[in-house]
């Protein structure tokens, strides 16, 4: 993924541009996350960084958003106390918050999946829907490095009243995540993943639909074997309509039998 530019920019009204860039506004649009000027938003949240942190801010501006804020939050994890996490973690910016995310990742890439998801878990509920991204994208690195235990958490977390927790559930481990290294262990035996998306196949939200859809087509394009066999099996033991419409989504890039 790009990191937005100017034309981005150009397209915002110059006075929420710089509401964004205060951190006074959250973002609307996907475009507008990528417009904000992190160097300018720094400034704004913590006026008094120290000049090392200002600039390696000012070099991760020039990345790619992803690299971009895993920069970011490994600058902020260096150096930040626990009631500044606390400040970031809960700031109106969108983006701010973000950068709370892949800070708490940096802190705790040791920690392995389990302590790491339940630090970040308020993250995967966020009402902003650019912080429900981050949060997935801050803690698949650690994620990926134990995937058995990581799937045993997150099959528990799709019991959660919280469509959006449920969502996180299977966006986290996606074999194909969207601007995220793919996993070729899912690519190639996507089975592995079946605790998570076998209790969703039924799920009420569309939300959470989509992203289950968008896994199993993520892995149909390696092993469309494997995605077929398995929406047959949900579409005979289902007959509803939320059933119908995932399945349907699921096997878009496998034509028509």
């Amino acid at each position: 993924m790009s990191g937005g530019g100017a034309r981005s920019r150009a397209d915002i009204d110059p006075v929420h541009l710089g509401a964004l860039n205060s951190g006074a506004a959250p973002s609307r649009t996907l475009a507008e996350a990528l417009a904000i000027d992190h160097t300018v938003l720094l400034r704004s949240v913590l006026p008094d960084a120290d000049a090392a942190l200002r600039a390696e801010v000012a070099d991760a501006q020039g990345v790619g958003i992803l690299k971009r804020m895993t920069r970011i939050g490994e600058a902020l994890a260096a150096r930040l106390d626990a009631a500044e996490v606390e400040r970031i973690s809960r700031h109106p910016s969108d983006t701010v918050r973000g950068w709370g995310c892949f800070l708490i990742a940096a802190r705790n890439a040791d920690a392995g999946p389990v302590a790491l998801l339940e630090r970040l878990r308020a993250f995967a509920d966020d009402e902003h829907f650019a912080v429900r991204e981050w949060v997935w994208m801050a803690a698949r690195p650690v994620l990926v490095t134990d995937l058995d235990t990581s799937i045993d958490v997150l099959a528990r977390w799709t019991a959660d009243p919280s469509e959006r927790v449920r969502r996180f559930a299977s966006e986290a481990l996606r074999p194909r995540g969207v601007w995220a290294a793919h996993i070729d262990q899912l690519k190639q035996h996507p089975e592995k993943g079946e605790p998570i998306l076998h209790p969703l196949r039924a799920d009420s939200s569309r939300y959470v639909q989509d992203s289950v859809a968008n896994w199993i087509n993520d892995a149909a394009k390696t092993r469309p074997d494997w995605a077929a066999a398995l929406c047959a099996g949900w579409s005979a033991e289902s007959d509803s309509a939320a059933t119908a419409r995932l399945v349907k989504r699921a096997l878009r890039s496998l034509g028509p039998a």
